[in-house]
């Protein structure tokens, strides 16, 4: 956790406090709703990234040679708005994947479309049509998952396999 994050967390934690002792119960909902959206946004980012990193090692320990490189407070733009959170970049030889998960932080930044959590990118460098935009939304049960936003079908749950596919593109490797 970054310090702006910590320092943002005890922020809420204090308006929470304040909220709490004041009577103000709808303020206390908001913010321990906000509090938990954004545990789920962290544990969504995280199970991406981590996917990813671990498919890209096992393909190492093949002979892959992808290089990875991870950067926290990556800015990218959905639409009109601006998510802030991490980027994961895959390298083997010219070709490049690049992992972009966040969400809006300031007002100013903008919202988060169709009811999502976050938003990604998978973005193949020089290969627009592999690329997929991604939404993180809470499922029925509470816990967060990844949708492809495809142009033609919709949506469609993102899982590990969806991963692989995306690292074999990056090796040139046929899939089916």
């Amino acid at each position: 956790m970054s310090e702006l994050d910590e320092a943002w967390a005890l922020a809420l934690q204090e308006a929470e406090r304040r909220a709490r002792g004041a009577g103000r119960t709808d303020v206390t909902e908001y913010l321990a709703l906000r509090n938990s959206n954004d545990e789920l946004r962290k544990i969504g980012i995280q199970w991406l990234t981590e996917t990813f990193t671990n498919i890209a090692a096992e393909a190492n320990r093949a002979g892959a040679a992808i290089q990875s490189e991870k950067q926290d407070g990556h800015r990218f733009r959905v639409g009109n708005a601006t998510m802030v959170g991490k980027l994961l970049t895959l390298r083997q030889g010219v070709r490049t994947l690049l992992i972009e998960a966040g969400w809006p932080r300031t007002p100013s930044d903008g919202i988060v479309r169709g009811g999502g959590l976050a938003c990604g990118n998978l973005k193949h460098v020089g290969l627009k049509t592999a690329n997929e935009g991604l939404l993180l939304v809470k499922s029925d049960t509470g816990a967060p998952r990844w949708l492809a936003l495809d142009r033609h079908d919709g949506t469609k749950e993102i899982h590990e396999s969806d991963a692989r596919k995306h690292i074999a593109i990056l090796l040139n490797v046929p899939t089916r």
